[in-house]
């Protein structure tokens, strides 16, 4: 007979995963700038960031599909493992390339355990619990937003870099401790095969595709450089092969009936459009609250708490009208939300106000705030209990997807219309300023109409930015009506109502 759930325990483990694997990125961003002083290494400064996402995004489908085949419980507590271990290698590195390896290591883990928390979630509470507990989820990582760079800062000034990944180690033990004791999982004896043709394919398109933003972040590449044309061609062939290659796999890593399924679509659809069209924007903003508002590096950083505060409230709200409402219904009314924000930030002005902008960053949180509280519930219920690990891995690849090119796009856009008009006024700028000026970095002294017209072209290009999201946002939007128009029920809810 298997032994109950410890409901409690299960929640308090995959809560404490999930904070500190988040809670390592804004802790590791900052701590930054010494450790790259300390290990010489500015010229993979950018490595490090990307050498963790291309792992985190790479394994993720991988992942839920091995947790499909051989069980949530134990790949969970692999992938708390690999963290855990990639954080000893990266807290014990004297080189960079070592700390590479680390984080290449850590990111390998942090892959697995977002979506295996929701599946674990989805399997130990019945759905009407699980929409109140999962509206809290996405919000919830606020907490690494406000105490990471606080607590990096702290660690880095008292202690010592190493601390920033060391720290990581009793609490990963903590959370596998729990999740060890908490959840009981009956494990099958039936051999399963793995589909390693379909996985070595996907992870090769996932690297040629991902490769591309990385080397235009990292070594200057462009998007039109015949390299980065090369990747993302060979990332296309590679794509299709994959789908020949699956239509024939008896067990595949990427099941394409997934992609039958109208929920997935739309939701993998929605997620990568939005992700392109709001982090550029969004990741870039204390560029402009520094140069163009005047705020410190730390009041810009704040001013993200606006979305958050409007996200957190609504995804609970969500979480409770999800089983009442018809989920298409909030998503649509939900979504014309964010087309207010980002038409609000597409008028900035110089003399832009902090209220103004705390009042977009609100309304386009609330809009969002669907999002957090109802997408994995609805793909869980959308598919058979067997495919929710690799279901949920796939939307979330596509909203990793969607950030890291709308990153690289965005930033790349914003980087050419600041560059062009930078060079526009380049005789009146003191000599060698230009590039400089491009950066952020104004220099003292200049006269209050040349710095006004600095200051426009900073403004002018970020509200072309935000013109773009919009788009990008109508189109998100016109996605919601393709939702099903339904209230969402369990799988067992609905299984026995059409026995009946």
């Amino acid at each position: 007979m298997q032994k109950k759930n410890n409901k409690t325990m299960v929640l308090a483990a995959l809560m404490i995963g999930l904070i500190f694997a988040e809670l390592d990125e804004t802790i590791v961003s900052t701590a930054m700038p010494t450790i790259i002083r300390d290990l010489h290494g500015l010229a993979l400064y950018g490595w490090v960031a990307g050498i963790y996402m291309l792992a985190l995004t790479l394994f993720m489908p991988i992942i839920g599909k091995l947790a499909d085949l051989y069980g949530r419980k134990r790949l969970y507590l692999s992938c708390m493992a690999l963290f855990i271990i990639g954080s000893i290698v990266s807290g014990a590195a004297g080189s960079m390339t070592m700390l590479l390896v680390g984080r290449g290591i850590q990111g390998i883990g942090a892959g697995g355990l977002m979506p295996l928390a929701l599946v674990i979630l989805g399997e130990t509470y019945p759905l009407e619990q699980r929409a109140k507990i999962q509206a809290i989820f996405g919000p919830m990582m606020i907490i690494p937003q406000l105490i990471g760079p606080v607590a990096g800062g702290y660690i880095v000034g008292h202690w010592a870099w190493h601390w920033v990944f060391f720290i990581n180690i009793p609490v990963g033990i903590l959370a596998a401790i729990l999740l060890s004791m908490g959840l009981s999982e009956s494990r099958s004896n039936e051999k399963r095969s793995i589909d390693w043709k379909g996985a070595t394919t996907l992870m090769l398109g996932l690297l040629s595709l991902l490769m591309a933003p990385v080397l235009i972040d990292n070594e200057g590449y462009s998007w039109s450089s015949p390299i980065i044309i090369g990747l993302l061609v060979l990332a296309g062939l590679l794509f299709t092969l994959l789908v020949r290659i699956e239509s024939r796999a008896a067990e595949p890593i990427l099941p394409l009936h997934l992609f039958r399924n109208r929920n997935v679509v739309v939701l993998c659809s929605l997620v990568f459009v939005l992700m392109i069209g709001i982090m550029g924007g969004f990741a870039a903003f204390p560029f402009f609250a520094q140069n163009v508002m005047g705020l410190t590096p730390t009041a810009s950083g704040y001013l993200s708490l606006a979305f958050m505060a409007g996200a957190m409230p609504f995804s609970i709200l969500v979480g409770f009208l999800i089983t009442r409402v018809k989920y298409r219904t909030l998503f649509i009314a939900s979504f014309t939300l964010p087309l207010v924000g980002l038409y609000l930030l597409s008028r900035l002005q110089v003399d832009v106000s902090v209220m103004y902008v705390l009042v977009s960053f609100f309304i386009l949180g609330i809009g969002l705030g669907a999002l957090f509280g109802g997408d994995n519930l609805i793909v869980q219920e959308s598919v058979d209990a067997k495919d929710s690990g690799i279901a949920l891995s796939t939307v979330q690849l596509f909203q990793s997807l969607g950030a890291t090119i709308g990153l690289s796009v965005f930033g790349s856009l914003l980087s050419r219309n600041i560059s062009t008009g930078i060079n526009g006024i380049r005789d009146q700028l003191p000599e060698g300023s230009a590039d400089k000026i491009a950066t952020g970095g104004i220099p003292a002294g200049l006269s209050p109409n040349l710095l006004h017209q600095i200051r426009l072209i900073f403004t002018d290009s970020f509200q072309q930015i935000f013109a773009i999201s919009l788009v990008f946002a109508v189109i998100a939007f016109i996605l919601c009506w393709f939702l099903k128009s339904e209230v969402l029920t369990s799988k067992e809810k609905t299984s026995e109502e059409n026995a009946a």
